[in-house]
């Protein structure tokens, strides 16, 4: 399940890509498949520990292309341990709502991005995630949770002062939205409940099998659901 448009980023084989907050590694893999030279960062050992095995398995079948190349490591969003202008592109899905000091975090993700590079941002929608904070406090109240809701003008105003400049948005995944507010009515813990059980159901089938029905309703709702915003930026040569 990709939240970033590879195109509008703009990956080319070959191309130094850092994906920050790498969780499982979905966007990682998906830029080693088109030939980017991947760097997986995480917060998290398991995560990294994870990612490293995917790669690894990736490279056994076959799925990495020749240009490709992966590394995982653990590290900070505060002090990354790269060299100014090391990336061509960076991809940081749904990383900075998490992160106190959020304008540190992307004045480091600046410095690593050469100049003429680009870089995805996406954070949770400030209409949806409103709803989500309202109808439950375990949602975001919990050790490493969401710490903000970011309107659009403010995630510009901050990626702004790095220097960067933005270039287009767009909304994701819609269908998300009402499965988040189902599990924060009914209780956020709460997988077992039919309605979740349910609506997890039809998730999983969107994403596995990617019907033309549930593509379609969620390429019409996302201007209006979208749970995900994306910012695509670029630095000034």
């Amino acid at each position: 399940m990709l939240t970033v448009d590879y195109e509008k980023l703009g990956v080319m084989p070959g191309e130094r890509l850092l994906d920050l907050g790498c969780g499982g590694g979905r966007h990682a893999y998906q830029a080693l498949r088109l030939g980017a030279r991947v760097v997986a960062v995480d917060a998290g050992e398991g995560e990294v520990v994870q990612v490293r095995n995917t790669i690894g398995a990736m490279v056994d079948v076959g799925e990495i292309g020749p240009d490709g190349e992966a590394g995982a490591v653990q590290g900070d969003a505060l002090r990354l341990p790269f060299p100014d202008g090391a990336f061509d592109r960076i991809i940081v899905a749904e990383v900075l709502e998490h992160i106190p000091e959020d304008s540190a975090a992307m004045e480091e993700l600046a410095r690593v991005l050469r100049p003429g590079g680009t870089m995805a941002v996406t954070v949770p929608r400030y209409g949806p995630e409103m709803v989500n904070w309202a109808l439950s406090n375990v949602y975001h109240d919990v050790p490493g949770g969401h710490v903000r809701i970011y309107r659009r003008s403010a995630l510009f105003n901050r990626l702004r002062r790095t220097g960067l400049e933005p270039t287009g948005t767009h909304h994701a995944h819609a269908l998300h939205s009402p499965y988040w507010w189902l599990k924060c009515l009914v209780g956020v813990g709460r997988d077992g409940h039919p309605a979740v059980k349910a609506y997890h159901r039809l998730l999983v089938w969107d994403i596995t099998s990617a019907p033309w029905v549930t593509r379609t309703a969620e390429r019409i709702l996302n201007p209006v659901l979208g749970k995900s915003l994306v910012v695509y930026l670029e630095k000034p040569a």
